[in-house]
């Protein structure tokens, strides 16, 4: 189901302090923020979708996404993210799919896995930095030809250009941004690849979830402030050619509405 909320005012109204109590004899779940306190049903949306955000900080602290890999190289994504990523590739069918960061090159063996099984599409991966022995096993791969590698500053002028030169003019782009994390960094790619997103495509800038890991073991007070979801809720702000909305589920079943994810705000769909 679509929703009808931006990142900000769907997670502003949730604090990592929080207590939660889950008593699965009475089969209840108790939420205690401050002075206030509220019990639901434990099989109920707003019970899931407390113990989801509680799972994705916990998980996150015990590095649980680290644990993954796709056609063996590793992803460092939520495997929820994923799957909602690949129901936007399905139906938007870009020509071509753009990402800023490679680490292990998993991501973009999952993009390049899509554009095989859709008979169409190649992906851009731009990185500050390319292993050499990294970039051999990219190009050797048998997905290897779908796919394109840019080694520089993902802001740069230089990068922007050789993206630019890349993408023919009448061919769909989806953009997704993973090089940076900070608020500042995450700002000027969404300034320099926006213009790439075709109407009815996407930018999205993950891991919006930082903005809720501040207190966790390992992450940083500043966080709460300096993080990718404070970008594009500012960007959404100023372009009002993109619209900052989860994408419709393509298959709906029951009352849930949110996803369980990392990428909380991320979507910013280009309307014209």
């Amino acid at each position: 189901m679509r929703g009808n909320r931006s990142g900000s005012e769907h997670r502003s109204r949730y604090n990592g302090r929080v207590k939660i109590i889950i008593d699965t004899a009475a089969r209840h779940l108790t939420t205690v923020d401050g002075g206030s306190e509220r019990t639901f049903n434990l099989y109920s949306k707003a019970a899931f979708e407390a113990i989801s955000r509680e799972w994705v900080r916990v998980g996150w602290s015990l590095r649980y996404y680290h644990n993954f890999s796709w056609f063996g190289h590793t992803v460092l994504q939520l495997p929820e993210d994923l799957i909602r990523l690949q129901e936007v590739v399905y139906r938007v069918r870009p020509d071509v799919i753009i990402e800023t960061g490679v680490f292990g090159g998993g991501s973009l063996m999952f993009h390049a896995t899509l554009c095989q099984a859709l008979g169409k599409g190649r992906v851009i991966g731009i990185d500050q930095h390319i292993d050499a022995a990294q970039r051999e096993a990219i190009s050797r791969h048998l997905l290897g030809s779908r796919i394109s590698l840019i080694e520089g500053d993902s802001v740069s002028a230089e990068v922007t250009a050789c993206v630019g030169q890349m993408v023919r003019p009448e061919e769909s782009v989806l953009v997704i941004l993973d090089s940076g994390h900070t608020k500042d960094h995450v700002a000027r790619e969404l300034e320099c690849y926006s213009r790439f997103v075709t109407p009815g495509s996407y930018i999205i800038a993950t891991d919006g979830i930082m903005r809720e890991l501040a207190d966790v073991p390992g992450g940083q007070p500043e966080w709460t402030s300096d993080n990718p979801l404070a970008a594009v809720n500012e960007f959404a702000a100023r372009h009002p050619e993109f619209r900052q909305q989860q994408p419709a589920w393509l298959f709906h079943a029951g009352e849930l509405t949110e996803n369980v994810t990392y990428w909380p705000g991320a979507w910013l769909e280009r309307l014209h």
